[in-house]
């Protein structure tokens, strides 16, 4: 497993399908689809600079920011196997003042022929507050700054300088 930063505009996260997430008719089971997406959001989070500044805000004591995801949808385009590998490719479709979009590019043979396997998309919102009562809260803008290299073709944070 491994993610990485690619200079074509999308983070991508290598997997090679295991046994265990394939079912009886040996054809990986859909709802891997979803862990691989999230799996890649997580990596991006934690390899980027916002990963740092999350890790300083949990040490501050400042740990009410949650990025909450409203909507995850993926569609398979054709099947994958125990040890196919895969490339998810994670990008930026849109950016708004409290929210962002991201599209996932799930590729099989991850450099070898990329045959497109899937793709799938996330809505996610950045909310703060009290567990009980969070409210939606700006894109911190070192999370905004992580986003934008991601990006292509979306419109800047309004009142944010980029």
């Amino acid at each position: 497993m491994s993610g990485s930063a690619d200079s074509l505009g999308y983070f991508e996260y290598r997997h090679t399908v295991a046994f265990a997430e394939t079912d009886l008719a040996g054809s990986a089971d859909y709802v891997n689809y979803l862990q691989w997406q999230a799996r890649c959001r997580q990596l991006f989070l934690r390899q980027t600079a916002f990963g740092t500044v999350l890790d300083d805000d949990l040490d501050a004591g400042h740990a009410d920011l949650r990025l909450f995801t409203l909507q995850v949808e993926c569609e398979l385009f054709e099947a994958v196997s125990a040890l196919d590998r895969l490339a998810i490719r994670m990008r930026v479709a849109e950016i708004g003042h409290t929210q962002f979009d991201l599209t996932f590019d799930y590729v099989k043979g991850a450099g070898e022929g990329d045959v497109p396997v899937a793709r799938g998309r996330q809505r996610v919102v950045c909310l703060r507050g009290p567990a009980g009562a969070p409210v939606p809260a700006l894109i911190p803008d070192a999370l905004a700054q992580a986003l934008a290299p991601y990006a292509a073709g979306t419109r800047p944070l309004a009142g944010r300088h980029t």
